[in-house]
């Protein structure tokens, strides 16, 4: 069972996003909150998978957020809901360590399979949020970072990690390299024991970063 806590400032939101979130097989909402504050504060109680936080919330917002829960309990996913795909606060979130992204205005199944994906560790992506994002977002902070464990990466994995990079899903992967579903899903996570990356988000910009992909 993956859990969940919602956050968001509009109630009638909140309260409809936990209830499809929570009607979901395997998923438990175990807790909302109205702003960033009493999300931290939740976080702490509850301990959640995954946190579902809008963007723009008062006391403190999302992005504020989301970098405290990403420091304090990194093990843990946050997926933003945000207004508009590609605004600022969407590479702020990056910035912060967010997981995923979905517009607010997504319908239910789409919310559900992105709390189920992003609690895989796989990259989620909004419509019309594609790996430019990614691109945009290291463009805006040109500095270069080496990746790290690149080097203990075997040459399959390297694959696998420039597929990643392109934004591919795991079948797409699968289908790509010739390899099965779960063989992909083994090199994943694989990689990311080994570069030390929290979730597929985290290293696709790190690929960036290190110069791996343009």
């Amino acid at each position: 069972m993956t859990t969940v806590v919602v956050a968001d400032d509009q109630p009638v939101v909140l309260a409809a996003f936990a209830a499809i979130i929570d009607a979901a097989n395997g998923l438990d909402v175990v807790g909302t909150a109205p702003d960033g504050a009493s999300l931290l504060e939740l976080v702490g109680r509850t301990k959640p998978d995954v946190a579902v936080v809008d963007v723009r919330m008062p006391v403190l917002d999302g992005i504020g957020a989301t970098q405290l829960l990403a420091e304090r309990h990194p093990s843990m996913r946050v997926l933003i809901l945000t207004t508009f795909d590609l605004d600022e606060y969407v590479y702020d979130a990056l910035r912060a360590g967010a997981s995923g992204f979905l517009l607010k205005d997504v319908g239910p199944e789409r919310l559900v399979e992105g709390v189920r994906l992003v609690a895989e560790g796989s990259m989620l992506l909004g419509p019309g949020v594609t790996t430019r994002l990614v691109h945009d977002f290291v463009a805006r902070e040109p500095e270069r970072a080496a990746l790290p464990g690149l080097d203990d990466l075997t040459p399959r994995e390297h694959d696998v990690l420039l597929a990643v990079a392109e934004g591919l899903s795991n079948p797409e992967i699968a289908r790509k390299l010739f390899i099965g579903d779960q063989t992909v899903k083994s090199h994943v996570s694989e990689i990311l024991r080994k570069t030390g990356q929290r979730d597929r988000m985290q290293l696709v910009i790190a690929a960036y970063r290190s110069g791996l992909v343009s």
